[in-house]
Order: structure tokens, then C-alpha cells, then sequence
């Protein structure tokens, strides 16, 4: 790394999307409230940059409509934030993040240099999931992304509710090149903290 050049890195967050707007207002009438999901809580998405350190520049974006979210509406809006960025970048997609920078570095040349891509807990089909991934499931092959991807990085947990760990597997067919990193117990990885993802991105950048 150039000398008092900080480290850009890149999070796009999660969330729903649906194959019609009946569907969407069906899951507003009926899914279940969790009140400790109304309380104020910060994941490790939040924390990142304080943990990282001032060699560092975390960027979080507001992806359109997270809770009913289309395709293309997020490639317009990262399309914009493109330019802004450095030349060299470490992209990380959280869940529905995650499977967005897959499609999006599979269907589309990327005009900054990646260093790395880290998949964290990323959908890669909506088979056997009850959930639909609409317009963002993923165009196929994936080479253009592992061309332009850089270090490409899979982290799943088992027993996760939201993506089934079926999902890594599926991933590492199509990505035979890249580095899985497996949890016994984070869930969704909604904890306040993420030490593993923190020492990744310190020696990626070593």
C-alpha cells in the first residue's frame, strides 16, 4: 500500500426482494415481529471501521429499498458510487450483498482494480429456501468475476436461518479458486463484532 493512502473497503449490506408486489405486501401483513429487532442495535458492519483502524476507510452505501429490493435499481445506484472510489478496493457483500457483487462482477467489467471479494453468508440460488431472489439471481458462468474479482473469499456459517450452508457448497463448485472460511455457530453474523473478517482484510493489505 502506498504510504498515507488508506485501504478503501467497500460493504454492501442485505435484504429482501420478492418476485411481485402482492408478494411484498403479503410478507408486510404477515411476517412476525421480532421486538428485539425494533430495539437500536449496531453490527460488526458498524464497529469495522473503529476495529480497523485509521489505515483504513470502511464505506457502508444505502442500497435502494432494502426490504424490497430490485436488481437493477442497486446497479444504478453502485454504478454512481463507482468513482469515488480508489483504484484498488476490497469488496465485501453481506447476505443479499453478497450475491449482488457476484452477479454484478459476472455480467459487467469493473473499472477499478479489486484486491479482494468477501461473500459473507451470500445467497447463490433460492432452490430449498422458501425465499425468492428475483431479479438477482446469478447469470452464469461466473469468469468474468473471478477474473476481475481479485481474492475471493466465501464465509458461511452453519446452521445459519436466513442462507442455508448449502449455499457455500454451491458456491465453491462454481469457484473452485476460492478460499472458504466456515463457523460452527455465528448464525446470520449479526454480532456486534467480527475479529475473523478484521484480521482477513489486515493481512490482505499487508
Amino acid at each position: 500500500m502506498v504510504e498515507d493512502m488508506k485501504q478503501q473497503i467497500v460493504i454492501i449490506h442485505g435484504g429482501t426482494t420478492f418476485d411481485s408486489q402482492g408478494d411484498y405486501l403479503s410478507y408486510l401483513k404477515n411476517k412476525e415481529i421480532d421486538l428485539e429487532k425494533l430495539r437500536p442495535h449496531l453490527d460488526w458492519r458498524y464497529s469495522l471501521q473503529n476495529e480497523l483502524g485509521e489505515n483504513f476507510e470502511v464505506l457502508l452505501p444505502q442500497m435502494p429499498d432494502k426490504t424490497n429490493a430490485h436488481y437493477n435499481e442497486w446497479k444504478i445506484w453502485f454504478e454512481r458510487i463507482l468513482p469515488l472510489l480508489d483504484k484498488e478496493i476490497i469488496l465485501v457483500g453481506y447476505s443479499l450483498g453478497g450475491i449482488f457483487l457476484a452477479k454484478y462482477l459476472s455480467e459487467n467489467n469493473f473499472p477499478k482494480k479489486i484486491k479482494a471479494t468477501i461473500l459473507v453468508a451470500a445467497p447463490f440460488d433460492d432452490k430449498d429456501s422458501g425465499k425468492s431472489l428475483a431479479d438477482f439471481k446469478l447469470s452464469f458462468p461466473l469468469d468474468r468475476f473471478v477474473k476481475q474479482g481479485g481474492k475471493i473469499y466465501l464465509i458461511q456459517s452453519k446452521g445459519d436461518p436466513e442462507v442455508l450452508f448449502g449455499n457455500l457448497e454451491k458456491y465453491k463448485k462454481a469457484l473452485p479458486n476460492a478460499e472458504t472460511i466456515v463457523f460452527e455457530d455465528r448464525g446470520h453474523f449479526s454480532q456486534e463484532s467480527f475479529p475473523e473478517i478484521i484480521e482477513l482484510i489486515k493481512t490482505l493489505n499487508e
